[in-house]
């Protein structure tokens, strides 16, 4: 399961990557897309951080700055797309729907360690 986790991240990062090569260049977008690209490679990067946790509460910890770097993503996404700043709706919807999912994923991740805690 942590290697497809893992997996799954960097390919998020890897399809925020891609999607930011169709941003329309101006200032909001510049801005938007250099705030995506961080919080998606920060997502991947604090869970492999995760992986190496001293205590459950470190790991706890990590896995939490996992869900709110996963959270910016999404909000950054949907701001993307209700400002029209790419024309390929298909290709934002797509990378919109795998960041919900790891949303989800990770916040049931951080209760389930809690309650094991």
């Amino acid at each position: 399961m942590r290697k497809e986790l893992e997996d799954r991240l960097v390919n998020f990062s890897v399809l925020v990557f891609n999607l930011s090569k169709q941003i329309e260049k101006e200032y909001f977008g510049n801005y938007l897309i250099n705030q995506l690209l961080r919080s998606s490679a920060s997502a991947a990067l604090n869970y492999g951080e995760s992986q190496s946790a001293e205590t459950k509460k470190d790991f706890i910890h990590k896995i939490g700055v996992v869900l709110k770097e996963l959270r910016e993503s999404n909000l950054n996404l949907k701001i993307i797309l209700k400002t029209g700043l790419i024309m390929d709706k298909n290709m934002i919807n797509g990378v919109l729907d795998e960041s919900n999912q790891l949303v989800s994923i990770f916040y049931r991740t951080v209760q389930t360690a809690k309650k094991r805690q």
